[in-house]
């Protein structure tokens, strides 16, 4: 695993603050499926989904699309934090998901930790649970870490 952290101990170049994410009011996939993050730790960050009827499948369970729209919006988040931003940014390159658990009511919460963070990539591990900690799906994200031209905006936070 090639995961190297900063002095602090922590993989982030800027700390994520709980706030400022949850504080956008964009119109994104994030904020229509009420995307939360809820921890933040030295080597990982948290967020939280309702399984409610706009994350549901046509048989009331929760949507497999909706989980991987949660990892893939955690472990991007997770990479931008993990950027030199003023001449970085970052896109998905690839995500697979295995869903093993049905459910139709709650939350889930799924939780990226890196598997590599390297120069021009970065692997998360991201499983997504359920309240009682039984994993309902899991995936990985793979992360494309690419130069900043000048049109690509320098931060969103």
């Amino acid at each position: 695993m090639s995961v190297h952290k900063k002095s602090d101990g922590s993989i982030w170049t800027i700390r994520p603050e709980i706030a400022a994410i949850n504080g956008l009011k964009m119109e994104t996939l994030y904020s229509t499926l009420d995307i939360q993050v809820s921890e933040v730790g030295d080597d990982y960050i948290k967020a939280t989904m309702p399984v409610v009827g706009k994350t549901h499948q046509f048989f009331g369970n929760l949507h497999g699309g909706a989980s991987v729209v949660l990892a893939e919006t955690l472990g991007s988040l997770a990479s931008y934090f993990c950027l030199d931003q003023a001449t970085q940014y970052c896109v998905g390159l690839e995500v697979n998901a295995n869903h093993l658990r049905g459910k139709t009511n709650g939350v889930v919460t799924a939780t990226a930790r890196p598997l590599h963070l390297g120069k021009r990539t970065h692997v998360w591990d991201i499983p997504i649970t359920d309240e009682q900690d039984r994993l309902v799906c899991i995936a990985r994200l793979t992360i494309a870490i690419l130069d900043r031209s000048p049109e690509v905006p320098v931060n969103i936070f």
